[in-house]
């Protein structure tokens, strides 16, 4: 079953996922020798890295990889691969593993899986969620494969439309899920996956290795 926790605001909630991430890496490395994270993009997570970067890890045991990316040139902002390397995170890291998306979505694709093959089930999972409840690049209203692999994504109703998703088997292919979710414009899909309604977050954080990270306006009077 899914746990909950309700924290003050933003910053606590970036604080509680570094201090999850954290336990999650010295409790992997003490037991295998290495530690496998999945990255989310977007704005959300920015600051726990941030804070990742702050602390004391056995870095060189440390494997990043990414959740989705945006089919963009590689030197893009807007790929979630430069937000990474921006915070500092990914020189940290002993080996970083972003999907190679400006190959097009069916290469990169192609060559995501070969790379997650033999790493599944993964450490740890980071998620967000945006304003329609899609996580990753999975959008409401679509089928995916049930294998764990990355998969190419046309259209979106987001841009850029074309991009690269790890698939919901993949995704929960995992020793631990951490979700983070803040901002009001986050409200109405937070209140609509609560309700149950079959939003992608919602079906992908029914594992029970999974934890909600919110803040707590965004529940405040929710139904």
């Amino acid at each position: 079953m899914t746990v909950w926790v309700t924290l003050n605001d933003a910053e606590a909630v970036a604080r509680r996922a570094c201090e999850a991430v954290s336990q999650a890496a010295q409790a992997a490395v003490a037991g295998r020798g290495e530690f496998s994270l999945v990255l989310a993009g977007g704005r959300t997570p920015q600051r726990t890295y941030e804070l990742l970067c702050e602390t004391e890890q056995d870095w060189p045991a440390w494997s990043l990889y990414y959740g989705d990316e945006r089919c963009l040139p590689q030197k893009y902002p807007e790929r979630n691969s430069r937000m990474v390397e921006h915070t500092g995170l990914a020189r940290r890291a002993g080996r970083h593993f972003p999907i190679p998306s400006e190959l097009g979505p069916e290469p990169a694709a192609t060559a995501y899986s070969d790379t997650i093959r033999n790493v599944i089930p993964f450490d740890l999972v980071m998620l967000g969620m945006g304003e329609d409840g899609h996580t990753a690049s999975l959008f409401p209203g679509r089928d995916w494969p049930e294998e764990p692999r990355a998969v190419p994504v046309h259209n979106a109703p987001k841009p850029p439309g074309e991009r690269v998703s790890l698939t919901p088997a993949a995704l929960q292919a995992c020793h631990t899920m951490l979700v983070l979710v803040t901002g009001e414009s986050k409200r109405d899909a937070l209140q609509a996956w609560r309700m149950g309604e079959p939003l992608p977050i919602a079906q992908l954080a029914s594992v029970p290795q999974a934890t909600v990270l919110v803040e707590r306006t965004l529940v405040e009077g929710a139904r």
